[in-house]
């Protein structure tokens, strides 16, 4: 059973770092693709960023290129969210997850395991 756990959110200023991490079990982690998602309240889940299986290539939505950062350590099985300069609309809960091949993917239905999620709070 693959399993997801996520952790490192919480209540940060506006211009504050957070990194979050998520704990990936159940399969071979370095053969599949990671991403980040967050889901505002009253808002669909949107993508934040993806990593390719050997973490050579990433992708970002525009709303947090050059401000978030997105790695893996395939050697401790987990994979990371640097956020920096952080703001209110960063809000969210944040959700790890883990697709179906190899490359990053932007789309949803390209994961098939999910983490429960955590929260980050950005206050202005």
């Amino acid at each position: 059973q693959v399993q997801l756990v996520e952790s490192g959110g919480g209540l940060v200023q506006a211009g504050g770092s957070l990194r979050l991490s998520c704990a990936a079990s159940g399969r071979t982690f370095s053969n599949y693709a990671m991403g980040w998602f967050r889901q505002a309240p009253g808002k669909e889940r949107e993508f934040v960023a993806a990593i390719t299986c050997s973490g050579g290539s990433t992708f970002y939505a525009d709303s947090v290129k050059g401000r978030f950062t997105i790695s893996r350590d395939n050697a401790k099985n987990t994979v990371y969210l640097q956020m920096n300069n952080l703001k209110p609309e960063d809000t969210a809960v944040y959700y790890c997850a883990s697709a179906r091949g190899c490359y990053y993917f932007q789309k949803e239905y390209n994961y098939n395991y999910w983490g429960q999620g955590t929260r980050v709070t950005v206050s202005s």
